[in-house]
């Protein structure tokens, strides 16, 4: 089934080079282009798209504004950010962004954006509508939470179930899930405030972890204990940051 793309970008150049780049991706029809955020919400409400290649610095309108826009209305298309600024990446994930590249676009790269956008059409996309609204609504259940991870000049939205253990690294903070290694785009106090009342607990001044995937805790005296999660890494608490631990299991 063919995934119906709008481009979005005032460049008539980066139009052209997305354009050539989607045709040689299978199952891609591109029902039009615009070259600010007005036309294209123009176009969104008209053809109705299930795909947005959007770009962020526009006049009249950037990208977030118009996403923001979509949010409010009755269609909500697939949203994949493609800019040149690198600053925006947390904005545009909890605006509602699916991937945010970056120019120039490589193959490879679009190809993996293309295809979660996909996964994302027909039931899917109404799951992502309702996660996008949990994620905006300060009273959302905690699990809806949402975390930017970052591998070199790539972005990933990354559950907060799937995240091990947050582990600072003096001006650095890392994302720990099972199989991959995520910088975090923001520090370790931010995100321990987003993930209050979750399953993550503060066990270290340097590290915040996730009770859910603790797999052992030992004593190694009076007053330290061995944290051992699901994935081996290993961390040490206080007795009493050990203590709000062993109570969070035990609820």
């Amino acid at each position: 089934m063919s995934l119906r793309t709008l481009i979005v970008d005032d460049e008539p150049i980066a139009r052209r080079v997305l354009r050539e780049e989607l045709e040689s991706i299978e199952n891609i029809e591109i029902i039009g282009e615009a070259g600010d955020g007005v036309a294209a919400l123009q176009k969104i409400a008209s053809d109705q798209p299930d795909l947005v290649l959007l770009d962020l610095q526009m006049p009249a309108m950037g990208g977030l504004e118009v996403v923001r826009h979509l949010k409010q209305g009755k269609h909500m298309p697939a949203i994949v950010i493609v800019t040149a600024y690198d600053k925006h990446a947390l904005e545009a994930f909890d605006a509602g962004a699916v991937d945010y590249l970056l120019k120039p676009v490589g193959q490879e790269r679009l190809s993996e954006a293309i295809e979660r956008a996909r996964r994302l059409t027909g039931t899917q996309a109404i799951e992502r509508i309702v996660q996008i609204q949990e994620i905006s609504d300060p009273g959302a259940h905690p699990r809806a939470r949402r975390i930017v991870g970052r591998i070199d000049e790539e972005y990933f939205l990354l559950s907060a179930d799937e995240i091990y253990a947050f582990q600072a690294d003096g001006d650095l903070v890392w994302i720990l899930t099972a199989k991959r290694k995520y910088l975090a785009t923001q520090t370790l106090k931010v995100l321990e405030q987003r993930l209050m009342n979750t399953s993550f607990r503060r066990i270290h001044r340097n590290a915040l972890v996730n009770a859910d995937h603790i797999r052992k805790m030992s004593a190694l005296s009076s007053q330290r204990w061995l944290i051992t999660l699901s994935n081996d890494q290993e961390f040490i608490a206080s007795k009493r940051q050990a203590q709000s631990v062993r109570q969070l299991l035990r609820s």
